[in-house]
């Protein structure tokens, strides 16, 4: 993309598993020069492998770090040796961001503290991902986001419906990818400020804070002194013209009638039965609303005389939002998916993937000038130590004895 939005602008990355990394990646996506540094045993996100994807993944590529650290360089260095942190002060020295998810206590105890560098580099945009928040009694618990975002903040008990003995369990890094977009945004609005005062902020984004924020409606409703939990049956229905209906095919649609006075007569003469409209159950909102079930049995026998295809194409028909309740591998070839190049490829090649096979990846929610970001792949480990170091003015003399030492591979 030309003059990308971060174009010019370095982060140093000290960060590993998701939430931080995918941060990085938003900014590397950009234009960032986001320069990742792994320790000597690597980030153990590289050893992970579920759901067929990690280090099982097809054609050898590990699609997860893939995801979480597209378009960066890996300089790997170990950080508990004097020249090892002497590499990573010179690097922060032409840092605009540094990015971390390293606990409070390893990164005092690194010297790598907010207080510490933010003096040192008045400049510097230090942004941290946490799990529990910079403050508090669990400010230095570690934490994944099964825990701070789906345990702790609520999800997994307001989603588990009435009855079921085990809470749900949650997809894979949905609260990480959710706090990288929020971290990224706050390190652009710290740049940005930045840009009109001459100094640098502290940027803080936790998994728990992400949890409220994801659930804001149901934390307004306990803020208001309710109990918010998962409903079924009918009880799920307060509109029943807002909930999944199950096709003849055992599919499901969705209709969000927000508004369904609006739309109630339009969708009965739509299905052909006109003789809803003018049923006194349900000729308006307060009508349906105290015959409910009898409406929600109506509305779902009409749904199960026609297949999943079947509704989708007469609902075409209709201004009124619905959608399709869809399987994620239906997701591969929606027609709005491939229209918005909500998927995008890394070919060997092209945007820095010179070597390997070409693979697919979610460009990610932001688009701008009506375009994804150009997918980079993601580095192998410590693949651009020496180019780093060469560009910190390290002679291969240097590079040599810092290999000896073991501070670099």
């Amino acid at each position: 993309m030309d003059d990308p939005a971060f174009g010019g602008v370095r982060v140093i990355e000290l960060a590993q598993w998701v939430f931080v990394p995918v941060a990085g990646a938003l900014l590397a996506d950009w234009g960032a020069d986001v320069v990742r540094v792994e320790r000597p045993e690597g980030d153990p996100y590289r050893g992970l492998a579920t759901q067929g994807i990690g280090t099982d993944g097809a054609g050898g590529v590990n699609l997860s770090i893939a995801l979480a650290n597209r378009g960066k360089r890996s300089l790997a260095l170990d950080l508990r040796t004097e020249p090892g942190r002497r590499v990573l002060d010179q690097l922060l020295a032409t840092a605009d961001v540094f990015l971390t998810n390293f606990r409070p206590g390893a990164l005092r105890r690194l010297g790598l503290d907010a207080e510490t560098l933010t003096a040192r580099y008045p400049k510097l945009v230090y942004a941290r991902g946490h799990g529990f928040g910079a403050r508090g009694p669990g400010a230095d618990r570690p934490g994944y986001d099964s825990s701070a975002f789906w345990a702790q903040g609520g999800l997994a008990h307001v989603l588990t419906p009435p009855g079921q003995d085990v809470p749900i369990s949650q997809r894979g890094a949905m609260g990480d990818r959710n706090g990288a977009t929020a971290l990224a945004f706050g390190i652009a609005a710290a740049l940005l400020r930045r840009e009109r005062t001459g100094r640098g902020s502290v940027v803080d984004v936790s998994l728990l804070a992400t949890a409220m924020w994801t659930l804001s409606s149901d934390v307004l409703s306990a803020l208001a002194g309710q109990t918010p939990r998962a409903a079924s049956g009918a009880a799920a229905y307060r509109n029943p013209l807002v909930g999944p209906y199950r096709t003849k095919d055992g599919r499901h649609i969705q209709l969000v009638f927000l508004e369904p006075d609006r739309y109630w007569a339009d969708f009965c003469r739509l299905v052909g039965r006109d003789d809803l409209v003018t049923d006194p159950r349900f000729t308006d909102l307060a009508a349906r609303a105290a015959n409910r079930e009898a409406c929600v049995a109506t509305i779902a026998a009409v749904f199960a005389d026609r297949t999943f295809a079947e509704w989708k194409d007469l609902l075409a028909g209709i201004d009124a939002p619905w959608a399709p309740v869809q399987a994620v591998e239906e997701l591969l070839t929606d027609p709005q998916v491939l229209a918005n190049d909500y998927l995008g490829e890394v070919r060997p090649g092209e945007a820095g993937a010179d070597t390997g096979p070409s693979y697919r990846l979610p460009t990610g929610p932001v688009q701008i000038d009506e375009r994804p970001p150009d997918l980079r792949r993601a580095p192998e480990y410590g693949e651009h130590t020496e180019s780093v170091l060469l560009e910190l003015g390290y002679t291969w003399e240097q590079i040599g004895e810092l290999a000896e030492a073991g501070v670099i591979p």
